[in-house]
């Protein structure tokens, strides 16, 4: 019900922008939120947005970088990835949750598939 797309292989410096397409339900009531799995770590919140996309969350690592937003008209939730540096490389996952922004991935209802990102140096 979730499909994150966009990933790729970049260079240090470029820009992403995933995207987070949902389907089967309406998630405009939903907080989402991204996470990333480097590998051989744990998955990791990286930035959130309550169900109006008035409040933001992000983690200190990107901070200035990347900005998380929605259109809740077409079900979407967004990443977008600037300066990007080689421990941004990951696995992006997106997640909703039915009630608010968790930086604890245990407390989301929905999980995409994940996208990879890859900045080589």
């Amino acid at each position: 019900q979730l499909q994150a797309s966009g990933g790729g292989l970049v260079q240090a410096g470029d820009s992403l922008r995933l995207s987070c397409a949902a389907s089967g339900r309406t998630f405009s009531a939903y907080a989402m939120a991204w996470f990333r799995q480097a590998p051989g770590k744990e998955r990791d919140f990286v930035a959130g947005i309550n169900w109006s996309g008035g409040s933001t969350y992000y983690t200190d690592s990107v901070k200035g970088r990347f900005t998380i937003s929605r259109d809740n008209a077409k079900n979407t939730v967004y990443l977008q990835m600037n300066s990007l540096k080689p421990e941004d490389t990951a696995v992006y996952y997106c997640a909703a949750d039915s009630r608010v922004v968790s930086w604890s991935e245990d407390e989301y209802d929905y999980w995409g598939q994940g996208t990879e990102v890859t900045v080589s140096s």
